[in-house]
């Protein structure tokens, strides 16, 4: 072979290695590149500009798909301590937002009991019909929301009751927590057949701003509207089950139903 074939075969020698070599370069830059937006993208974020900011977020999308409702009827399931019992009720549910107004149908206990209460009339009060014999003996009855009879199987009041209340007081809440809460997500659970996106935001430490160690809040994934909160207490032992202390579900929701004055009246 001649000096100038060996300098050629050379030449393209090297030009192969060094293409070769760069190559691989690239793609060893690439894959390092791509590996690290994998582990920035998979990093869990437990700031409070960042979990907890994306619950609230998701929270206020919630309720601005409320802002649209004007009435609405459901049943109204609710689990609650009150003292030291745990008061499980069911009944039918008619809201309507302006004025707030409510109308309850007991259907377990207290079956065929009746309760309304309207912003701005009846003094104030609630109207109750008990329902069965006791209430055509009474006839109606007029009591305070706060009255003793009333909240000894309450926690809260009637004016608290509904979707949009029950939603603004966990917003409330998860805006005073402190930034080590943790946050879970759950998008695509199951309360009974209905698609729900589930968060729960755990207190690490008590405070005196609020009994509760966990709150899950149900969401819709259809209408997102929030359809139960879950709030559980402390455990009493370190490593123990955290005791439900309230639930409120409202299930069968229809929206903006035909409800007029009519339905928030007792004769």
């Amino acid at each position: 072979m001649n000096t100038t074939a060996r300098i050629s075969r050379m030449t393209r020698t090297t030009l192969t290695l060094r293409t070769t070599f760069c190559l691989a370069s690239l793609v060893v830059a690439l894959a390092s590149q791509a590996h690290a937006a994998d582990r920035v993208a998979v990093k869990p974020s437990t700031s409070r500009g960042g979990a907890l900011k994306q619950a609230l977020k998701i929270a206020g999308e919630s309720r601005a798909a409320l802002q649209t409702v004007k009435t609405y009827s459901a049943t109204f399931s609710k689990k609650e301590v009150v003292g030291k019992k745990m008061i499980e009720q069911t009944m039918q549910l008619k809201m309507r937002h302006k004025p707030f107004s409510v109308y309850l149908k007991f259907a377990n206990p207290h079956s065929g009991r009746e309760v309304i209460y309207v912003d701005g009339h009846n003094d104030g009060k609630l109207v109750v019909n008990l329902g069965g014999t006791l209430g055509k003996i009474l006839g109606l009855r007029k009591l305070e929301p706060n009255n003793k009879l009333v909240m000894k199987e309450n926690r809260y009041p009637i004016t608290d009751i509904g979707i949009l209340r029950m939603l603004d007081t966990v917003v409330q809440q998860w805006e005073k927590l402190p930034g080590n809460s943790k946050v879970r997500y759950f998008p695509n659970a199951k309360l009974g057949k209905k698609s729900v996106r589930v968060i729960q935001v755990i207190r690490p430490k008590r405070s005196s701003e609020s009994p509760f160690h966990m709150t899950r809040l149900y969401i819709d994934n259809k209408t997102r509207l929030p359809i139960r909160v879950q709030q559980y207490g402390f455990p009493r032992k370190s490593g123990g089950k955290p005791p439900l202390i309230e639930e409120y579900t409202y299930s069968n929701v229809k929206l903006d139903k035909k409800i007029g004055d009519s339905d928030f009246t007792l004769e």
